[in-house]
């Protein structure tokens, strides 16, 4: 399927960019990627099959590039927990904890199925609506909160399952 990249660009450019932006509430961030996730699209030109609408395509590049970017910017600024503001009692085992929560929750994520993970991420971490989360899959905004919610259930479910 041949694409017509210039007019991929300004069919879709806002949406990719405001996508983008709710991701990472950082214009200057959004920017720089909305141009690496039409790069990214020219340069994999072959693997867009048209199973998929275009929008979702480029979303799930853009958010493919976001989630390599928080990992890149997450292992500039790893704080060792020496660092921690020790000041208030317990505060160096409490981050502790939630740092364990936190990579709990992403290792029961990495294993989750999809469409769940993915709802899951753009609820959680991109902040974005259901009938966003719908429209990005195709599917009702409906659809997008009973997903979530399953998601959800299902991530608690596996913390309440390994604590045991």
């Amino acid at each position: 399927m041949a694409l017509d990249y210039e007019g991929l660009y300004d069919a879709y450019y806002m949406q990719v960019y405001s996508f983008l932006l709710t991701l990472s509430r950082d214009r200057s961030l959004a920017e720089e990627l909305t141009a690496q996730t039409f790069y990214k699209a020219v340069v994999a030109k072959s693997e867009f099959r048209g199973e998929a609408k275009e929008l979702t395509w480029l979303c799930a590049i853009a958010k493919n590039l976001y989630t390599d970017e928080l990992r890149r910017r997450a292992r500039q600024s790893d704080v060792s927990l020496e660092e921690t503001d020790a000041a208030a009692p317990g505060a160096m085992e409490d981050a502790a904890q939630d740092r364990d929560d936190a990579f709990r929750i992403h290792l029961i994520l990495h294993d989750m199925p999809e469409p769940y993970k993915e709802v899951f991420q753009l609820r959680v971490f991109g902040e974005l609506p259901f009938s966003q989360i719908g429209e990005i899959f195709g599917k009702t905004e409906t659809w997008a909160r009973v997903t979530y919610h399953r998601a959800r259930l299902k991530i608690q479910e596996r913390m309440v399952g390994d604590d045991g």
